[in-house]
């Protein structure tokens, strides 16, 4: 069961990351959106509403969290580099991969919403100078200081992850 919930395996806090590998991290971040799309393209709507596994998330959900999860990514990043380590609003994750629209709209909403987004989100990381990267903000239900290159090492494997979901339902289905 833990290789179907975690197909890349746990994430693990990346402690030194240095130029060349905040550069692989972007470029992960770069090819999430067309990832997904690649990994979601041609399936109907049994096969978007199947759980990528038992009592998992369907496809459809697992793509609108994507964007829901990136969009939140984006805005602290954003918050971290505007004010002094601002405390960030946790959010229920399964409650708004819960809600109607997250369980039945189009995919194509939130692919659009990710390409544009992930865009947006490029432009600002290619900004950035490395004492950027060591930035903070407060997360409140960890009670820790977060890094941008601890949250960007993060969400470069959070896509990777999501979309493992995807093709490895796919495989295991051979759709």
């Amino acid at each position: 069961m833990e290789t179907l919930q975690y197909p890349l395996g746990k994430y693990r806090i990346e402690h030194e990351i240095d130029e060349a590998r905040r550069a692989e991290l972007i470029a992960q971040i770069a090819s999430a959106p067309m990832q997904l799309r690649v990994a979601v393209s041609g399936l109907d709507d049994a096969q978007l509403d199947t759980p990528y596994r038992p009592e998992g998330w369907t496809v459809r959900q697992v793509v609108h969290h994507l964007a829901d999860s990136h969009i939140n990514a984006y805005v602290r990043m954003k918050l971290a580099l505007t004010e002094d380590t601002p405390t960030i609003k946790p959010y229920d994750e399964k409650l708004w991969a819960a809600l109607p629209e997250a369980r039945s709209a189009p995919v194509e909403l939130s692919l659009v919403l990710l390409e544009a987004m992930h865009a947006r989100w490029l432009l600002m990381l290619d900004a950035m100078q490395p004492p950027d990267f060591q930035r903070c903000f407060h997360h409140p239900e960890s009670g820790s200081q977060v890094p941008l290159d601890h949250m960007l090492a993060m969400y470069a494997w959070h896509g990777r992850h999501h979309i493992a979901h995807v093709t490895s339902l796919r495989e295991r289905r051979d759709w």
